[in-house]
Parts: C-alpha cells; sequence; structure tokens
C-alpha cells in the first residue's frame, strides 16, 4: 500500500494557527487554507481549533475558532459561506454570503464566482477536494468520504463548474486534500459492493487486499473521477489524517470522539 507523504513544505503558520496550502493552486489569485487542529481554544477531545459544531463541544468555543481561522488568512467571517455536510453529491451556489440568520442548505459542493465570499467546510477524515479555475474566476470545495466518493461528488463539481459558469475542466485546477489514507481505512462488503458498482471494471484500482481486509483508496478514487471529469491538473496532498492526529482530526484514528477541521477557499479581489 501506498503510505502517506508529510512535506512541511506546504505548512504555514499564522501565530498559533498552522494550516495546509496546495502549491498547485498557490499563483491562481486565490486565497486558500486546511487548517490544522492547532492554536485554537477547544478543550481534550475537540483540542484545538475544533469547528465542528454539532459533536459535543461548547458553542462559543467553536464560534472563536472559526474567527481565529479566518483571522489567520485575513478574511472576516461576515463573508463565510457553509453548508449542512451530509454526505451527499447536491451542490450549492454562493452569489452572497450566508446570512448568520439564514439555514444551513444540505449539500456536499460549494461553488461560487464572488470574490466577497468564503467558502468554508469541516473534514475530520474525509477528502477535501479544492477546485479552481483561473481563467473563469470560479472556486469549488466538494467533501467527499466513501458515500461522496461512489456518487461521484468530485466529478459533479466539475459539470457544476461548467453547467452554471462555463468553466472548461481543461483549465481547472484541483487539490485532494488531507483525510484518511488507505491504510487506515478498511471497508466492509457492503461498502465494497458500492464502490464495485459506482466504478465498474475501474474499481479494483481503488479496493486494495491487507492483513485479510478490503481498503479504499480514496485519493486515487477522488483523482480518477477528476480525471473523468477531464481535469489534468491535480494535486494530491497524500496526508493521511490518521496517521498525523498531531495534526488532524481523524473520526477513525480517534475513535469517533474528535473535532473537525476547517477547508477555507476565497478569490482575491
Amino acid at each position: 500500500m501506498r503510505r502517506s507523504a508529510r512535506s512541511d513544505m506546504s505548512f504555514v503558520e499564522s501565530g498559533a494557527i498552522r494550516y495546509y496550502r496546495f502549491e498547485l493552486l498557490e499563483e491562481l489569485g486565490v486565497i486558500q487554507a486546511i487548517f490544522t487542529r492547532r492554536g485554537g481554544v477547544s478543550q481534550k477531545p475537540f483540542d484545538s481549533l475544533n469547528v465542528g459544531g454539532t459533536i459535543g463541544d461548547e458553542v462559543e468555543r467553536v464560534r472563536t475558532n472559526r474567527r481565529l481561522s479566518f483571522a489567520a488568512v485575513g478574511r472576516g467571517v461576515d463573508t463565510l459561506y457553509d453548508v449542512w455536510q451530509v454526505h451527499s453529491s447536491a451542490v450549492v451556489c454562493a452569489d452572497m454570503p450566508r446570512p448568520a440568520s439564514a439555514p444551513h442548505l444540505k449539500a456536499d459542493v460549494l461553488l461560487t464566482d464572488r470574490p466577497q465570499v468564503t467558502l468554508f467546510m469541516r473534514f475530520a477524515d474525509c477528502v477535501p477536494i479544492f477546485l479552481v479555475d483561473p481563467v473563469r474566476r470560479v472556486i469549488g470545495i466538494a467533501h467527499a468520504g466513501w458515500k461522496g466518493t461512489v456518487q461521484w461528488v468530485a466529478r459533479g463539481a466539475v459539470y457544476a463548474m461548467k453547467a452554471r459558469y462555463g468553466c472548461c475542466p481543461e483549465d481547472i485546477h484541483a487539490g485532494i486534500g488531507p483525510s484518511i489514507g488507505v491504510d487506515h481505512y478498511p471497508i466492509g462488503p457492503d461498502v465494497a459492493s458500492q464502490v464495485r458498482s459506482a466504478f465498474g471494471q475501474d474499481a479494483g484500482a481503488f479496493l486494495l487486499q491487507a492483513d485479510g481486509r478490503v481498503h479504499f483508496d480514496l485519493w486515487a478514487a477522488n483523482r480518477f473521477a477528476l480525471e473523468e471529469a477531464g481535469v489534468r491538473h491535480i494535486q494530491v496532498a497524500e496526508l493521511c489524517t490518521a496517521c498525523h492526529t498531531d495534526d488532524w482530526y481523524s473520526h477513525r484514528g480517534e475513535g469517533g470522539k474528535t473535532g473537525r477541521f476547517g477547508a477555507l477557499l476565497a478569490l482575491t479581489d
């Protein structure tokens, strides 16, 4: 199996906050950050930069952590647009920040072409996928757990960028962020069956045998989905959340009692 690599070259320190950036996206006119768990105010087991508000942490601590995250990259929380992530392939296109009083829409893809909007999602093993079209000036974040992956959420996000904004897949640059690696992701027969159903003859490349169990390679499957959509510029972080719980929250690696790290993407003015 492929082991996760760890490169400190892509990490940025902003005070106590530490976050990851894709080198591929650095010169494309975006503000990007996948925040580690460091530098926040939450207590164990959510220590410390937890931005998940429905997992048992104190609400005010979560709000403070979100403000700290946005401030670390020079964005105001009033620019935020987020959704209620439900492991779907549903897409929301944000034309303006989400008012604090507005309910969260249920979706797992967020897109915008507005510099005044900051896209924000939460993760703890699932795959954050950043999408940037520097030609049309369109960005997106997709949330891909195993359910989203077998629903081809990455490909669906690219198709939505094409349909709504006129993007050409060849122009899109994609980053597959820190998430659970294949070594730490054994799956049961039911999930393996759904992977085979979704990917057909190509499924064997993503279902690997080890220690008598089947493991699912989410990184490879989502890269394949992006390539099937026509994306040619792709960077995979190859950072396993379960391997590096000093940096990342991991639902599997920490027995289900942990926080959520934030992923932020915005266009520069």
